[in-house]
């Protein structure tokens, strides 16, 4: 568990009228939902801000199901070749990088950024999933949503999934192909952006660790364990 995590665990553990609950945001479980794609058939997240809509049936997993802070983002990463990061880096702004902005959604598929975590450097992790704990966790509200903010390029897309598994990205207009033809920055804080465009059969790789309270009088007291 990280540092982060560790703390944030433990200033929840003074208030007595509380109980602590961990959620990864975005975490299904399922190998089925694909690894990223690099280096076969290596497509990257190029200059945007993206969040996933449906991943096969299910709906909202990336949406916040109850007040709390994220205290850390993770994503696992394909490892592309010295030839395809060097196409992706002098085409898309330079070295892969990447965080997650938080959103709150209104009509029209717009949404306005209230919250933004420090970029990272993604070189170093390529090929791995790796968690990055917030020094300063961000709080969020139920029904906000957590998305990938990308402002040059990331390794971070499994392709080829069913047709119901779709992500959207801040685009203005509405897309066909994949994220290799994407041209817009990514986000900034408070921009109000729309995410029309919808890429299906393709999966952003990330999740965020949730963690939230739980009002004592509606928490059911956790199962116990006797040894010796």
């Amino acid at each position: 568990m990280s540092v982060a995590v560790g703390a944030a665990f433990a200033m929840l553990a003074i208030a007595p009228a509380a109980q602590a609950t961990i959620t990864e945001v975005g975490a299904t479980g399922d190998q089925a939902t694909g690894s990223p794609s690099c280096p076969a058939d290596c497509i990257a997240v190029t200059r945007t801000t993206g969040y996933q809509a449906k991943v096969g049936p299910d709906r909202g997993l990336y949406v916040v199901p109850r007040k709390g802070r994220i205290v850390a983002w993770s994503i696992t990463l394909g490892k592309p070749g010295k030839r395809q990061a060097s196409f992706f880096a002098d085409n898309f702004g330079g070295e892969a990088q990447a965080g997650i902005a938080v959103l709150r959604t209104g009509s029209k598929l717009r949404a306005r950024t209230v919250a933004l975590s420090p970029l990272i450097n993604l070189k170093p992790y390529f090929g791995t999933t790796v968690q990055f704990p917030l020094a300063q966790s961000i709080k969020v509200q139920k029904g906000m949503v957590i998305a990938l903010n990308v402002p040059t390029w990331a390794p971070s897309l499994a392709v080829g999934l069913p047709a119901e598994t779709s992500w959207r990205a801040s685009r203005e207009d509405k897309c066909k192909d994949q994220a290799t033809t994407q041209l817009q920055t990514s986000q900034q804080l408070d921009q109000l952006t729309q995410y029309r465009c919808l890429y299906k059969t393709a999966r952003l790789t990330y999740s965020a660790t949730l963690i939230s309270t739980v009002p004592q009088e509606n928490a059911t007291a956790p199962a116990t364990t006797q040894t010796g």
